[in-house]
């Protein structure tokens, strides 16, 4: 096999190599994957260290060029992947011929020629080597970037990344750059204490050239958490690149002594890093305590979503509150949303035709009939068909290059469907980001027009509706644009109230709100190893633990939530524990923790609904159902200013939130106080 490069040297520098891989006993696969790249060869995304795939030398960013001799310069993904499978499952190993995609790149536009005879053979030990057994240390790679032209063959990271508010990892850095790296770091920020970002030169035993240092804070709220998260990976690589530099490693931050959701925090970085990459030339590392398997097991997940996302894909949604009305953004579907009115426009054939198709004959005869009927008509509404809206609406609009015009025609639009919409006496409403697509209208302008006038409805109107912005999964820019557009304050408006739905929530095609935790994922152990560890000889097993997606109670529970921290200066949510039969589970779940059934279980300490983070207390409100099997949940409560209760108090006494016995049992005595975030089923 011949490929486009010969030079001797570069090949010793990219190390050119067969590496034959055996399986072993008791391991599952060879421990690497294949990344899609344009042209081929095909690229190693990642390898497990303690796989057959290490031992056989392979690595990250190498580009396969054979295998089992056969040529794979050339090939597709799927014949690549297939060649794969097949020697996998027929030999009794597999030789993969391999160099780095760097080198390969290089000297393939030189016209230069790789010689297979110069290949350094590694082949994989028959069995596990003992040392490998313990070895946990792992490494992800997004290799997101494509390679530069210049000549630079340094492998090791640019920059590394340091989160200067966790004390572990600021100490271990400093500890291995010496004196040089502290001394340094102190100077600068005595200088500028607020700066954003502390740039270092290396030295010692650190293989990068520079250390960014920068200061980050875990928060509680999800949605700043997040936020405060991607504006951390954004600042460092915008730096890095300023800086010409290429390649950057950064830490899982906040999943140590901060605590913060893995999921959460995985789900940022990767996407972040995702979005970055697609613009700019950088290859992004994330290295990973060795010890934390659960961090680079959700890492990995993340990773492997941009190439192949799964149906029950992470939510991509936000929502503010105007007046009495939501404002949401989503990424998704137009033809999926679950709302009175999905908004289509006459003027883009694909739009419409997505609508139509998605609705049905039965609309798609009455679209015909009402155009060629009412061909002037500025809005027609039809049935919705096979939809899960009640109506259609078709506006009359059309794009323009003139952008006053083509502001005006967005205001008409927005304010005919307001009309129609109260006309109907509905209450919510879809739109698709219309323009945005084919007829590539300014999106600056498209995205805050249609966002200003619709905020300028629901408050001025006084409408009590839900409104959705819904972008296509590959228009990432216009998203980001309506969710600037949704959450600035610089539009003259009242603040919006903001939220964003949990990282780990999931999408449904059938709108469930109990979803089933897989036993593998940490989110289902921590709740085990709590439940467990409070409930020694009360139970003999756990059947399964759901997750409650009620997003209406979240956003409730979420705007509450931002009361008590801004009149108390302070947080005081509790996950406490709410035992009850499995009837009023399924209540609860639909509706809440509803006052009107406070009292059922006594009134000890007041007339509200009874929470502990005592599990023991709350096992004695449950009860077996047919099948032997009890429920509790484990919910997030917000406790307030709380003072002692007594049996005389029907609600919260002046001046207090919650009501207590002064040890483990809390009250709350409204509705969106607490929120059922899991619900444990066992026996």
């Amino acid at each position: 096999m011949t490929a486009a490069v010969k030079n001797a040297d570069a090949i010793v520098r990219g190390n050119l190599r067969c590496c034959r891989l055996r399986r072993w006993t008791g391991y599952d696969g060879f421990g690497f994957s294949v990344k899609r790249v344009s042209p081929p060869p095909h690229v190693i995304e990642y390898v497990e260290s303690n796989s057959p795939a290490a031992a056989s030398g392979l690595n990250g960013n190498d580009a396969v060029l054979a295998v089992n001799d056969k040529d794979m310069t050339h090939t597709s993904y799927d014949e690549l992947t297939t060649a794969l499978k097949k020697t996998r499952d027929s030999d009794n190993y597999v030789d993969l011929l391999v160099i780095n995609e760097k080198i390969y790149r290089r000297l393939q536009k030189k016209n230069q020629l790789i010689n297979p005879r110069h290949a350094k053979i590694i082949e994989t030990p028959r069995t596990m080597p003992i040392d490998y057994k313990d070895f946990k240390t792992q490494e992800l790679f997004t290799s997101e970037s494509s390679i530069s032209d210049d000549d630079d063959d340094d492998d090791d990271d640019d920059v590394i990344v340091v989160c200067s508010s966790s004390q572990y990892l600021f100490k271990s850095i400093c500890k291995a750059g010496g004196d040089s790296v502290s001394t340094s770091y102190n100077q600068q920020i005595s200088e500028n204490p607020d700066a954003p970002i502390i740039i270092v030169a290396t030295a010692g035993g650190i293989a990068s050239k520079k250390i960014y240092f920068l200061p980050w804070k875990a928060d509680s709220d999800e949605y700043v958490l997040c936020k405060s998260i991607k504006r951390f990976v954004s600042l460092a690589l915008k730096k890095a690149i300023e800086q010409n530099y290429r390649r950057i490693a950064f830490p899982a931050i906040g999943c140590g002594q901060f605590g913060c959701s893995i999921s959460l925090v995985a789900d940022a970085m990767v996407g972040e890093v995702h979005r970055k990459s697609r613009i700019h030339d950088i290859s992004v590392t994330f290295v990973i305590q060795p010890d934390r398997n659960d961090i680079y097991d959700e890492f990995k997940k993340q990773i492997d979503l941009l190439e192949s996302p799964s149906p029950s894909s992470k939510l991509r949604i936000i929502c503010a509150t105007f007046g009495k009305g939501d404002i949401e953004v989503e990424m998704g579907d137009i033809t999926k949303q679950k709302v009175d009115v999905i908004v289509g426009s006459t003027s883009s054939g694909i739009l419409t035709d997505t609508i139509i198709n998605a609705a049905g004959k039965e609309s798609q005869l009455a679209y015909e009939m009402e155009i060629t009927n009412h061909p002037n008509s500025a809005l027609i509404a039809i049935p919705s068909g096979s939809l899960s809206c009640k109506k259609i609406f078709f506006v009359k609009w059309e794009p323009n290059d003139n952008e006053e015009i083509l502001r005006q025609s967005l205001i008409d639009l927005i304010s005919i469907v307001v009309q129609n919409v109260i006309s109907h006496k509905f209450t919510s409403i879809a739109f698709p980001a219309i323009g945005c697509g084919k007829h590539a209208c300014s999106v600056d302008i498209v995205v805050q027009t249609m966002v200003y006038e619709m905020k300028k409805h629901l408050i001025q109107r006084k409408l009590s509706w839900r409104v959705k912005f819904v972008v296509n999964a590959n228009q990432e820019n216009v998203y980001d644009e309506f969710c600037k557009q949704v959450l600035t304050t610089e539009d003259g408006f009242h603040e919006a109230t903001a939220y964003q739905l949990p990282a780990t929530w999931e999408k449904s095609a059938e709108d469930k709100i109990r979803f089933t935790l897989s036993t593998k994922v940490h989110e289902y152990k921590s709740i085990v190893s709590n439940f467990d560890q409070a409930m020694k000889g009360k139970y003999t097993n756990i059947i399964k633990i759901e997750r409650i997606q009620n997003e209406r109670w979240y956003m409730q529970y979420l705007a509450h939530s931002k009361d008590f921290r801004k009149r108390l200066e302070m947080n005081t949510e509790k996950r406490l524990y709410h035992g009850c039969p499995e009837q009023a589970a399924n209540a609860i779940i639909a509706d809440c923790f509803n006052r009107s059934y406070a009292g059922v279980n006594g009134t000890v300490y007041g007339v509200g609904v009874y929470f502990s983070s005592d599990a023991t207390y709350s096992h004695g409100y449950t009860k077996p159902n047919a099948s032997g099997e009890r429920c509790m949940f484990l919910s997030r409560v917000l406790v307030g200013k709380t003072t002692k209760g007594n049996s005389t108090m029907r609600t919260r006494p002046l001046g207090f939130d919650s009501t207590t016995d002064e040890k483990h049992i809390f009250v709350t005595y409204h509705d969106a106080q607490a929120l059922a975030e899991y619900l444990i089923t066992y026996k």
